[in-house]
């Protein structure tokens, strides 16, 4: 039942450079409650380029990144009852947590009260650092562990255990799956083409808002989107003046937060999904109005589950561009630059030998 020898191959930063090159390591034996997966493909998601460069001050290095994993059960505990070897399965942002606080119960895992374990650089329960989906495989408690739909193919399903659930999750909290009602997405990348394409599915008018009038074409032709704002156009920013229901901000970059408050209507809410530098406005933006502003991070267990669900009934998939792990550090230094059509994915299976 597993091994402490190095058998694991994966792609780690060593130092704040961020640059990614072969590591071998060792995972930790199957446990009871474990299923052990074989990595057919990872998603590339912004947070390879925080933690790999030390953004947050907290990087453990070697990190070993990847938290969008899909792949096939290779080996089940004994206790395991959910999943069986050669079953489609994923893991997203979390592998652990108390299990027994409210929001555990709940299915909402990732708002652990002691705190989740991330899938990589993060101390789990045993003492041992979590290495991510840049690998050839991983073992995980079966409960953070998510059934792919077979007809689902894997690649295009690694971008919604982060960027999917992530914009799904607050959408389904805020109810912004009403048919009929108002979505304004602030940026267009692999957390708000998702936006739009679960605000089409539900039904929703989408107004996408960006910096680039590079990115109109794509919004409505591609994406499907209903309207395009260049946001520093003011012209085109009043004239959608309280006509949103809901916005999702998925913008990293620093932007301004009064000229997006004013664009809701009473009683409308901003959910921030990306992270800016800061968030500052006016009260008079949520005051007047009884407008509100949230934040969101992926999503639980119960979320996740549904939202795989319902892409596979709507046939909702993301954009991606698959690339060999080889190429993964050029392909960061693209997504640095938003070059890219809206996610990477590695194809592990085929390139990490």
């Amino acid at each position: 039942m597993g091994s402490a020898k190095e058998d694991c191959l994966g792609y780690a930063a060593r130092d704040p450079s961020g640059v990614l090159s072969p590591f071998h390591f060792s995972r930790r034996a199957i446990g009871v409650d474990d299923i052990s997966i074989s990595i057919t493909h990872c998603g590339v998601c912004y947070g390879e380029v925080l933690w790999t460069r030390n953004k947050f001050g907290d990087a453990k290095y070697p990190v070993v990144p990847g938290h969008e994993i899909v792949g096939l059960v290779k080996e089940v505990g004994s206790n395991v009852k959910g999943f069986k070897v050669g079953d489609h399965v994923g893991v997203g942002t979390y592998v652990n947590s108390c299990r027994d606080c409210e929001y555990c119960n709940d299915g909402f895992e990732v708002y652990c009260s002691k705190g989740a374990v991330s899938t990589f650089n993060h101390v789990d329960v045993d003492g041992t650092i979590t290495r991510g989906g840049f690998s050839t495989y991983v073992v995980v408690h079966e409960r953070y562990c998510f059934k792919i739909p077979k007809d689902y193919p894997l690649a295009l399903a690694a971008p919604l255990l982060c960027a999917g659930i992530t914009v799904y999750s607050p959408m389904v909290r805020y109810k912004m799956n009403q048919p009929g009602k108002s979505l304004g997405v602030i940026g267009l990348g692999g957390l708000g083409h998702m936006a739009i394409k679960f605000g089409k599915a539900f039904g929703l008018n989408v107004t996408v808002f960006s910096t680039s009038i590079s990115k109109k074409e794509e919004a409505l032709n591609l994406l499907g989107a209903d309207k395009f704002v260049l946001s520093t156009n003011q012209q085109e920013m009043l004239e959608v003046s309280k006509s949103l229901d809901f916005i999702i901000d998925t913008a990293s970059g620093a932007h301004p937060f009064d000229p997006y408050m004013s664009l809701l209507k009473t009683g409308g809410v901003l959910v921030l999904v990306g992270a800016p530098g800061e968030v500052k406005l006016s009260p008079m933006s949520l005051l007047l109005g009884r407008k509100s502003i949230s934040g969101s991070v992926s999503g639980g267990t119960k979320d996740t589950k549904e939202m795989l669900e319902f892409c596979a009934a709507k046939k909702i998939y993301p954009e991606i561009e698959v690339i060999p792990i080889q190429y993964v550090n050029e392909a960061i230094e693209r997504l640095i630059k938003s070059d890219i059509k809206y996610r990477f994915v590695i194809d592990i299976e085929n390139s990490l030998k």
